[in-house]
């Protein structure tokens, strides 16, 4: 399927500079794109190898450049045209068949949108609601009084604990598993007897988490995840957590119980929150942080323990001056050794003379 670069510009809302009837068709990246594909640049220093190794017939940019001997559609954002256009090349078909296959079990008590899909060997519980448009793919197991809501995709081998809630257009990828027992237990009695585990896992709207993520379920209440807020794989959040909205949790970022965080906060990868401390609106914990304390509303946080970035980077340069400085003093103590011993030489016979 080819498309021209006019109607390309209709589509990214963008303008074409060279040939609007130009055939397209497809989309790649500059290192992988041949003749009759579209590419992207979104950095200046891409222009080398762009004009020299990229063999694309034309490219989406920012602004025109004289420098680009290629057909051109500039664009407000790069990366949002460049979506568009990749999905317009290869539709992203998640099932074909809406219905309930014949392999799933689907309780009599549970209610499925008729618009919805439900994939091989799906397990569906008592009470279950899933509205429309979502579809359950193959392996899910949906426990009894979960509710999900429309236009929601949940990938193979997913579980959903008991009373989970799942709002419109969240996506559910591989093997995540939503609402298990925390890790909360009572040792008084010299035993670790499980506490209490009455509550549940929601997740507002637009929120996605990613394969082989865990929640676990709050104590008696909920565990929340705020709306349009984006985890990667392999993420931990612990029982009784409140994630603020449109937060960013990288891989291997681990929140222990009771902990929240404002809106829009950015956890890198192999971040470690304790339990019970507040993250504030804004703020950005950098790679392996550990955070053992509340962080104010739009701090950069690094370092174990997390401290202010300005100050932990301060710390870290004189730590790596260390050895310079250790030298130095060496040698300033040589130096005031020897200056001792010279003064000794002049002072002892002022001395004697005085006496």
């Amino acid at each position: 399927m080819g498309t021209t670069l006019a109607q390309l510009a209709e589509l990214v809302d963008g303008k074409v500079f060279g040939d609007p009837n130009r055939v397209i068709t497809g989309a790649n990246i500059i290192r992988d794109a041949v003749a009759g594909e579209i590419t992207l640049m979104d950095k200046p220093d891409q222009v080398a190898m762009l004009m020299e190794d990229c063999q694309a017939s034309a490219v989406l940019v920012r602004q025109q450049s004289d420098k680009l001997n290629i057909d051109c559609i500039v664009v407000a954002n790069v990366h949002e045209a460049f979506g568009k256009t990749i999905r317009f090349f290869q539709p992203w078909e998640q099932q074909a068949d809406v219905g309930i296959h014949r392999s799933a079990v689907v309780s009599l008590a549970a209610v499925v949108d008729p618009t919805a899909t439900i994939g091989a060997g799906a397990v569906i519980s008592d009470g279950v609601t899933i509205g429309k448009n979502s579809i359950i793919h193959s392996g899910v197991t949906i426990q009894a009084g979960c509710r999900i809501g429309d236009n929601v995709i949940i990938f193979p081998g997913v579980v959903l604990y008991d009373r989970t809630e799942i709002g419109d257009r969240c996506i559910v990828h591989a093997n995540a598993v939503l609402g298990a027992y925390g890790f909360g237990y009572d040792s008084s009695s010299g035993k670790h007897i499980l506490s209490a585990q009455l509550g549940n896992v929601v997740l507002e709207s637009d929120v996605e988490i990613g394969a082989g993520t865990t929640i676990d379920r709050g104590t008696y209440g909920a565990t929340l995840i705020g709306e349009g807020t984006k985890i990667d794989n392999s993420v931990q959040i612990g029982h009784n957590c409140r994630i603020g909205k449109h937060n960013l949790l990288c891989s291997q970022v681990g929140i222990a119980g009771s902990s929240s965080t404002g809106d829009y906060v950015v956890m890198a990868g192999q971040v470690g929150v304790r339990d019970h401390v507040h993250i504030g609106t804004g703020a950005m914990v950098g790679a392996k942080a550990g955070v053992s304390t509340d962080i104010p509303a739009g701090q950069q946080s690094l370092g174990v323990p997390a401290g202010p970035a300005k100050v932990v980077l301060g710390e870290h340069m004189a730590i790596k001056k260390l050895p310079e400085m250790r030298k130095t003093i060496k040698q300033l103590a040589k130096r005031i050794e020897q200056l001792e011993k010279e003064a000794e030489v002049i002072v002892e016979p002022v001395i004697r003379k005085a006496s």
